[in-house]
């Protein structure tokens, strides 16, 4: 940041008395500039037909991962709630009509200032479509999922825990609600983060 959004004058990097983080402060207006981690809501659309379980995933049409498989999921925006953000993002990049359920992961991923969630989701119909920034849409089985070509940790996680969650569900147990930590980078030959 180089400028007041207030103002317009120029800000430096300073802590702020009572604060104990440099933060964008403006030296004309005084006005200190926060800067917090960003919130990317998504979905898990599933299809359950005849005791086979099937979910929907994206192809990315845009970088970073341009070309992986993805939950739909995305930046939440000012004035929505997480919930019409999940449904938002997986009508956007799936055209998907869905049912939302409950939470069913948070993963904090501090390196790129952001937090993720995503919802247990029923598919209503099979009318999905590619949106602008997905180039192809599918359902898979747990067995037909790309796992070497999913576009970030958080994807590969909330799969992993969703089909974990899965096994519990047939011995009677239920979704959970998880919570964690990705602290790992992408491969090397990933995109760098």
């Amino acid at each position: 940041m180089k400028f007041c959004s207030e103002c317009a004058s120029p800000v430096s990097l300073s802590i702020p008395a009572g604060d104990n983080r440099p933060r964008y402060v403006c030296g004309n207006c005084g006005t200190i500039h926060y800067q917090n981690p960003k919130m990317v809501l998504g979905s898990i659309p599933v299809w359950e037909r005849d005791g086979e379980l099937k979910v929907l995933l994206c192809k990315r049409a845009i970088e970073p991962r341009y070309g992986y498989w993805t939950l739909p999921a995305g930046f939440m925006e000012n004035n929505e709630t997480t919930g019409e953000a999940a449904i938002r993002e997986t009508q956007e990049e799936a055209g998907a009509n869905i049912k939302l359920g409950n939470l069913f992961s948070l993963l904090n991923v501090a390196r790129v200032h952001q937090v993720h969630m995503f919802y247990l989701a029923e598919l209503l119909d099979l009318d999905f479509a590619p949106g602008e920034e997905s180039l192809d849409v599918r359902l898979f089985t747990e067995q037909e999922i790309p796992w070497n070509d999913l576009a970030f940790p958080t994807i590969r996680t909330t799969l992993e825990l969703f089909f974990a969650d899965r096994v519990k569900l047939r011995e009677g147990g239920s979704y959970g609600v998880h919570t964690q930590d990705i602290t790992r980078a992408m491969r090397a030959d990933d995109e760098p983060t």
